[in-house]
């Protein structure tokens, strides 16, 4: 390449650096009316309108342990029966969370058969 042909692209590049800091500015602005017209219509709790996870009495295990007891069940009936007892949570996948629970804590958690466990 010669001098001429890289202070050609240098001026381009800087042209186009010059076009997308205006477009920045654009959108900063058009960012800024945004959350202001969310903020007149309250949509915006106090909080930030971010939700957290839902915050439960007792943890999975003891709940599990709870359910359990006295009780043999399948994995999905734990599930289940855990979720009508008042646990909640928000995973889309809580049927594996259960039962790696369930695997992972020996000592509170018997298997009585295949998929089958029970409280110790």
């Amino acid at each position: 390449m010669s001098t001429a042909e890289l202070q050609a692209e240098l001026q381009r590049r800087e042209r186009n650096i010059k076009k997308l800091e205006r477009r920045r500015e654009r959108l900063m602005e058009d960012l800024q009316e945004i959350e202001k017209q969310l903020a007149s219509e309250d949509a915006l709790s106090a909080s930030g309108g971010i939700r957290g996870r839902p915050r439960n009495e007792m943890n999975l295990v003891d709940s599990l342990a709870a359910v359990l007891n006295g009780k043999e069940m399948s994995v999905t009936e734990v599930t289940q029966a855990v979720q009508q007892a008042g646990y909640m949570t928000t995973a889309a996948n809580f049927r594996t969370i259960v039962n790696q629970a369930l695997i992972r804590e020996k000592k509170r958690f018997k298997k009585v058969s295949r998929g089958r466990y029970t409280a110790r």
